[in-house]
């Protein structure tokens, strides 16, 4: 249960960051074409619409473990987890520069949920 909201919670995350750097500066795009524009410049982007959709099964993962386990280990689990895997996204399909300090910090994270699942 906590695997399927790492695994859309990442996906959702990656797919709004990419469609946000496809799309541009919103600033730039506002001042260009108004609120309006940079709105439509969003609502139009599949790719953003597809990430909230991975939001919201996340979402609803979440609810429906709580309803099957204990919150003190869902939630701190499925966050931490969440952080870990969006690190590893980050730097696989964003191509974002990570750091060693924070694979340490995700080392440490991964170590924390294996204490807390104890």
């Amino acid at each position: 249960m906590i695997a399927s909201i790492v695994v859309a919670a990442t996906i959702g995350d990656v797919l709004i960051a990419s469609a946000m750097r496809q799309i541009g500066d919103l600033d730039e795009i506002k001042a260009e074409s108004g609120l309006l524009g940079a709105i439509r410049a969003v609502v139009t982007n599949t790719r953003f619409f597809i990430g909230v959709a991975a939001m919201a099964l996340s979402f609803f993962s979440l609810l429906f473990s709580l309803s099957h386990a204990d919150l003190s280990l869902v939630a701190p689990a499925s966050a931490s987890l969440t952080v870990v895997t969006n690190t590893i996204a980050g730097k696989l399909f964003l191509k974002e520069n990570v750091d060693k300090r924070r694979w340490l910090a995700a080392l440490c994270v991964c170590l924390g949920v294996v204490l807390l699942a104890r």
